[in-house]
């Protein structure tokens, strides 16, 4: 089903180059690029238009966790998710399964600055918080620059661009009352100008853990970060699902720690580094781009065939 919607979207467009034909305006190259790229905001508005939004509470997974939507945000079930990471923006499959999105109520898969919060759980098994207050960060940073360089490697091997960690945007915060983890990566991908926000939150359970992935452009690093506290306490796992609910000896328990949890250093090897939501990239843009040269290569074939 990958790039159902853009294939769809090319499928529509002859009709509307029917009624506007850019050559005979003169334009130049980059007021054409313009041009097909409000084609491409039409086609998203219109796909818009038929994801369902909720603002209420909300059961994520079979009984796993509620999610109260919180002020200023809306929800995208499963399903719609699902399309718009994939199919809008252009991200690789995943092994772990949407829970949903979230979404400024201001904005939208079509939103183009805009961004959004995936949710999924990671069945990894109980994570212990032993070593949370003896991690050095910056030490953890280095590891990541290593690793993400390596799961670069991957991405291009499946065909999905390289990736580069610039940095923190901001170091990883965990509150062990609540067994909440999170933190915000500046990465790169496939060199463009501008850099890529991941803010990540982890919320542990009984034998795994929330994933909310914020996946956006680094200047709404402040915005994120000012909705943070109400978007952490709007998701809880259910009773007997929670983090106090482990039941040594008996349940499963991870590989790993804190630790391990930001660095994913244990999963990398197995290929799904990318499969917890840690590279998810809003490539709108690059999608966006490749239409422009579609519609640029087709018109001229349709031109020579007239």
């Amino acid at each position: 089903m990958r790039y159902l919607l853009l294939f769809l979207f090319l499928g529509t467009a002859p009709a509307l180059w029917a009624n506007t034909e850019t050559d005979s305006l003169n334009l130049s190259e980059a007021e054409q690029d313009a041009f097909y790229l409000a084609l491409y905001q039409a086609y998203l508005d219109s796909v818009a238009q038929t994801v369902d939004y909720r603002t209420d509470t909300v059961l994520l997974g079979d009984n796993l966790a509620i999610l109260q939507v919180p002020v200023g945000f809306k929800y995208v079930n499963p399903t719609d998710a699902e399309m718009i990471l994939t199919d809008i923006w252009g991200n690789p499959p995943s092994s772990e399964s949407s829970l949903g999105m979230l979404f400024p109520l201001e904005g939208g898969l079509n939103d183009l600055d805009g961004y959004g919060i995936n949710i999924t759980y990671a069945d990894e098994g109980h994570v212990a918080d032993d070593d949370a207050k003896d991690i050095d960060y910056d030490e953890l940073l280095e590891s990541l620059i290593e690793d993400t360089a390596a799961e670069s490697e991957y991405r291009e091997e499946q065909g999905y661009g390289t990736v580069r960690m610039v940095g923190w945007g901001s170091p990883p915060f965990y509150d062990e009352a609540t067994k909440k983890l999170h933190w915000a990566m500046e990465l790169n991908f496939d060199e463009m100008e501008t850099n890529t926000l991941n803010y990540s939150i982890r919320v542990l359970g009984r034998e795994g853990y929330l994933v909310l992935n914020a996946i956006g452009e680094m200047e709404l690093l402040p915005e994120i970060k000012e909705n943070i506290n109400g978007i952490l306490a709007g998701v809880e796992f259910e009773p007997g699902q929670r983090y106090t609910d482990y039941r040594p000896g008996v349940d499963r328990l991870a590989a790993y720690g804190i630790g391990g949890l930001i660095a994913g250093k244990v999963l990398l090897k197995t290929g799904l580094l990318a499969s917890i939501g840690i590279f998810l990239l809003k490539a709108w843009k690059l999608v966006a781009l490749a239409v422009v040269g579609l519609f640029a290569g087709i018109r001229k074939f349709m031109g020579r065939g007239g």
